[in-house]
Parts: structure tokens; C-alpha cells; sequence
């Protein structure tokens, strides 16, 4: 596994890491290991060298502290010692593990040995222009940075799409700085695009790349960078994967969430027709390792490892099937990631159509909470995990629970089951299902609605906060399938437990909506289910807009909708709006989803007149 920390769940995305991270800062590194000669001692002040010598390893002397405490223990493969012995010392380069080190520089010069050189981490700082907040190099907004899965191969291309949400926080002019690699991990181009002010949309679209920079056919993964930002250090989108020439083919994934973890899940195992391709993509300028990535048949704690070298940046094809022959659909694979990648997508080929997923990080720092068998009922049905149940006619609708953290032994879990009025229709305890359960369950029990997966301790159990589950949805007629993930919150109480009801801003409890609904493109609709879940009594309707803006970010219509509490709708923003309104917000509008007295969660899509459609978790900004 990589030494490093990438996420912490109290502060969020380690920003040392980002930093380290960047390709530029890639490139920098390579640039200064290779300036350095004769032995290399590293002055460690802040405890950067592990993170840094694990994501570019380099042979090192010593390393020296200043901390008494932190003398005799291990500090990047050496035993640390104390800065007052580095004078005594034989190095003729002194790394200073840290950023903005001036003064830590000026504080340890009288320590050199004779004819020794001070290097620091500040020669491999981003150019000064590419920094939101030029006072505090750490600084979070300086590394608003994510990864796309992108590819136009001749039969599949892409379409990334989100806004300039950065705007509503008091941002000036953003602009990206993008990197695409190939599948082999060589740059095929860099570039820059302003966004729009005022909120407006954007798209990101491979065919205009490739044309743009007169590429050949790639499979690979795009590096956002979002300079000027406020307010979030994350880029949101949604990734359109389309088949070429209007084919077939079409799906909808979320954003890749921007931290590595060591182990992902919520891969689901192939039906005998089916060939499932987990696309490994290497998140760092330094090769993984043979034998550091494996797939593991969920709960069976028999990984089956990679035995293959990926490169710096590199994307790979791994067929599960073959990596772990004879597993079958219900079963569930893990992903023994290492730290290396963020969060994998999957494509699903069946019968000439494919569906492209993602995995969801797996949590190794979570323990069961006894408060939550124990939940006060002021929280009502506390975490709910609400997933749309499309029109019965049409579609069928199984849903899977998936163990998502590595001390899930157990799941005691219960179906709610709601027509689109709000009315509980069914219920089905699913039981208190084992790690490595393989249970699917088709959800028929009403002509059309949405149905919450929620915790049940009648047969005991234990219960963490994160629970998750897959959602596949089967065209009867045409056959495409669309698939998708997510996980567990409390929804709409007054009353709080931890840090839920989530806000997307501020503290707990989130009672607000603020969702991303882009519009289509030609010969496919775009479309949303909008559900209303409650964990306790909350208002009897929601206060729904609709707000539909222009690529520009100018507001041009707007409808009044109201779901009722524990109800849904479906929402088609060409019969909301009409063709000729959605036409005037131009390809890069679209519909922001607002509610000032309830939180909503929301599922979104396209459509298209072959049979074919997508459908994943809505963002909210």
C-alpha cells in the first residue's frame, strides 16, 4: 500500500497530498531529484517526507527532526535523528521537507555541514499563476483538482459537464488547467479554458479535444485543475459515455471523488452473458508496482493480485471474469487499490451494449456505532438510502446492498417502499446479510415511486452510517441497462445525530436543496427523479423551483414543483420548459434544482429513442 494519507474524514481532502499529487509537481520533483549529487540528508519538519518519498522514491541518507519525542522512530525507511547532529553529518544536499520554508531555511543555515546546499519543497511549487491563494501554498482552494475517466476510441466518446458553482461563493475568473494522458500514461495535450461568470455552464466534450489537438484514438483520464475558485475545493461534474454515431450505447457517471483509497467496492461480478472491465487508472506520476492492485471476491479474503507493472499515469483494462474465474452475478468483487487510484470506473458489455459505473471508496476507518441500534426516535427511521423505482411497465429495478467499509461484517437491512404520493406501499426486511451475501433483490411492489434502504436490528447486526447500495435499472423492451451507486444519510429532521442531516454547506442539518440537472444534446433527453425522503415527520410538500439557466448562467425560466414528503417525481425538463426554451439556453444550460425547505436526493439521466439510457446520483453544489 502507498504510504500516504489522502483523505481525512473531519477535514476532508489532505491538501499536502493534492500538492504532491499534481502532475506538475510530477515533473518538478523529477526535475530536482536529478539536480541533486552526492548524499542527501532530508530536515523533516512537518512530517512530509513518508508522503513524499512514497509517491517518489529516491535513495536518502538520513532524515533529521527537531521534536525530542520523534527521535529513534522510523521516518521514511531511516531512523530519525536530531537536527543538532546534522552539522556532524556527511550530506552535501539538505532537502527541507516543507512549503513556504523560507524561514525554516534561514533558522537551520547554521547547521550545514561544510559546502552543503539547502534544496526545499518550495522549487516544485505550481507556477505562481495557477494559485488561488498565492499567501499559504497548503491552502485547499490551491488544489480544486479531479480526475475523468475520457475516452473517444472510434466507438465510445465522452462529455464532461457541470458549472461554474464556484461563482455563487464570490469567485472571480476560473479558469481549468486540463492534462489529458493516453492509455500508456504520455501526455497528448495541455490546455486552458476560462469558464463562464455568473454560474454559467460548461462541457468538456472528447470529440472537440480530439479534433482540437488532432489526436488519434484514446482511452485515458483527464486532470482538472480549477484555479480562482471559492467556497469548494472539489470538481463536481457529470461524465456523459456515449456510443459513436448515435449507437447503442449510453451511460452516466458521477465525479471520480478526488482522494485515493486503499481498497473500493461495489464492483458487481458478471451474469454469464456479460463481460465486466474494471479500468484501472493510475492517479500518480509513479508506477504501481506488479502485485500491488488485486481483486477479491467480496468477504471471501482471497485477493487474486495484478501481476503486472501499471505506469505513471496509465490506464489498464482488467476483465474481472478472468481474474477471478467461475464468480457470478449476484457476487460482489473488492478492489485492492493500494492508494494508487481514485475512484475506478467499471463498463458492463451485454448483448453489443455497454453501461459504465463506478466504484465507491471503502471506508478503513470506520468502527459499528452502538448510538445508531440505539438512535433516539425524534430521528425517526434515521439513515435512509432512497433509490427510484422506474415505471414498472417499462423497467425493472433490483437493488443490492454492498458492504463499504472493511469492518461491515454484517448488514441488517430492511426495504421501505414508496408510491410517488408518499404512501409506504410495502416493506421487506432483507435480513441481517453477511459480508459476502449475494442477494439482489427486484423491486416491483409499486407501479412506479422510490424505495429507501434502511437499517433493521430485529435480527441484530451492527450498523456504521455507511451503508450503501448498487441500483440496476433493465430496459424490458431494448434491453440496455443502466446502473448506479450510492450511500446512506438522515434526511429532513431538525433534530441531528453526528454530522447528519449533511448540508452541502455549513453544519449539519442540511435542509436545503441545491442540485445539478444538465439538459441533453441531439437525439437524447435529459431527465430526473426527484425524490423527498424523511427519516421523521417533516413538511407535508416540498417547495420545488425549477431554475433553468443558460450556458451563460442567465436564468431564463423557472417552474414551481411539489413532491410530497416521502414522494417523488419525475422530471423531463423539454415537457417542463418546451424544446423551444431548452433550445434558447443553448448545449451548455441547465436546470438548477432548488428547495429552500427541504433536502431532496436526486437521480439523473438521458434518454434517447433506441431504448437507451443513463442514470446516476445527482450533485449538489
Amino acid at each position: 500500500m502507498l504510504n500516504i494519507q489522502t483523505f481525512d474524514a473531519r477535514a476532508g481532502g489532505n491538501v499536502l497530498y493534492k500538492a504532491l499529487a499534481h502532475p506538475l509537481a510530477g515533473e518538478a520533483i523529477e526535475r530536482l531529484y536529478a539536480s541533486t549529487a552526492g548524499p542527501v540528508a532530508i530536515y523533516d519538519p512537518e512530517g512530509i517526507a513518508e508522503a513524499l518519498l512514497a509517491m517518489y522514491p529516491r535513495q536518502i541518507d538520513a532524515v533529521y527532526v527537531h521534536d525530542v519525542s520523534l527521535l529513534g522512530q522510523n521516518r521514511a525507511g531511516q531512523t530519525a535523528r536530531a537536527l543538532t547532529g546534522l552539522p556532524g553529518s556527511t550530506a552535501a544536499i539538505v532537502l527541507i521537507a516543507a512549503f513556504d520554508a523560507e524561514r525554516t531555511a534561514a533558522r537551520i543555515r547554521g547547521l550545514l555541514p561544510p559546502g552543503a546546499q539547502i534544496m526545499t519543497l518550495d522549487e516544485v511549487r505550481l507556477p505562481r499563476d495557477m494559485l488561488t491563494q498565492r499567501g499559504r501554498y497548503l491552502d485547499k482552494l490551491n488544489f480544486a483538482t479531479n480526475f475523468a475517466f475520457f475516452r473517444d476510441d472510434g466507438a465510445m466518446c465522452t462529455r464532461l459537464v457541470s458549472a461554474n458553482y464556484w461563482s455563487n461563493d464570490g469567485a472571480g475568473t476560473v479558469r481549468l488547467w486540463l492534462r489529458l494522458f493516453g492509455e500508456d500514461g504520455t501526455p497528448l495535450a495541455t490546455w486552458e479554458e476560462t469558464l463562464p461568470d455568473n454560474g454559467g455552464g460548461f462541457s468538456i466534450d472528447s470529440r472537440e479535444v480530439r479534433s482540437r489537438f488532432g489526436l488519434g484514438p484514446f482511452t485515458g483520464q483527464l486532470f482538472i485543475h480549477a484555479i480562482g475558485v471559492s467556497g469548494h475545493d472539489v470538481v463536481k461534474y457529470a461524465l456523459d459515455t456515449f456510443a459513436s454515431g448515435n449507437g447503442a450505447s449510453l451511460s452516466c457517471t458521477h465525479d471520480a471523488n478526488a482522494w485515493p483509497s486503499d481498497r473500493f467496492a461495489g464492483l458487481p461480478a458478471p451474469r454469464p452473458d456479460e463481460t465486466v472491465t474494471l479500468w484501472l487508472q493510475n492517479s500518480h506520476a509513479v508506477a504501481i508496482p506488479a502485485g500491488s492492485i488485486a481483486l477479491d471476491r467480496m468477504g471471501a479474503e482471497r485477493p487474486v493480485p495484478l501481476e503486472r507493472e501499471v505506469g505513471p499515469f496509465a490506464t489498464v483494462a482488467l476483465d474481472a471474469g478472468v481474474m477471478l474465474p467461475g464468480i457470478a452475478w449476484p457476487a460482489q468483487i473488492e478492489i485492492r487499490a493500494g492508494r494508487h487510484v481514485v475512484r475506478p470506473r467499471y463498463e458492463v458489455t451485454r448483448a453489443g451494449r455497454t453501461r459504465i459505473a463506478h466504484v465507491n471508496v471503502e471506508r478503513d476507518n470506520l468502527r459499528p456505532d452502538p448510538g445508531i441500534p440505539a438512535l433516539s426516535p425524534l430521528l425517526g427511521r434515521g439513515y435512509l438510502l432512497p433509490f427510484p423505482i422506474l415505471d414498472r411497465a417499462r423497467y425493472r429495478s433490483i437493488v443490492q446492498p454492498t458492504p463499504m467499509a472493511t469492518a461491515q461484517t454484517t448488514l441488517p437491512v430492511r426495504l421501505d417502499i414508496f408510491d410517488t404520493a408518499g404512501r409506504l406501499a410495502a416493506q421487506r426486511f432483507l435480513g441481517c446479510l453477511p459480508r459476502d451475501h449475494a442477494i439482489a433483490v427486484d423491486v416491483e411492489d409499486v407501479a412506479e415511486g422510490h424505495a429507501e434502504l434502511v437499517y433493521d436490528f430485529r435480527d441484530g447486526g451492527e450498523a456504521d452510517g455507511w451503508l450503501h447500495a448498487l441500483f440496476r435499472y433493465e430496459n424490458r423492451q431494448s434491453g440496455h441497462e443502466a446502473e448506479c451507486s450510492f450511500g446512506a444519510h438522515i434526511f429532513n429532521t431538525a433534530m441531528t445525530f453526528r454530522d447528519e442531516p449533511q448540508s452541502y454547506t455549513g453544519p449539519p442539518p442540511g435542509l436545503t436543496t441545491r442540485l445539478f440537472l444538465k439538459l441533453g444534446d441531439p437525439g437524447r433527453q435529459s431527465f430526473s427523479v426527484l425524490i423527498y425522503p424523511a427519516s421523521a415527520a417533516w413538511h407535508d410538500h416540498s417547495a420545488t423551483e425549477l431554475q433553468l439557466h443558460d450556458g451563460g448562467g442567465r436564468r431564463i425560466a423557472a417552474e414551481a414543483i411539489r413532491i410530497p414528503c416521502s414522494g417523488s417525481v419525475t422530471v423531463l425538463p423539454h415537457e417542463v420548459f418546451g424544446v423551444s426554451t431548452l433550445t434558447a439556453a443553448g448545449p451548455n444550460g441547465y436546470v438548477l434544482v432548488r428547495d429552500t425547505t427541504c433536502r431532496l436526493f436526486g437521480y439523473h439521466g438521458l434518454m434517447d429513442d433506441k431504448g437507451g439510457f443513463s442514470l446516476d446520483h445527482m450533485f449538489g453544489f
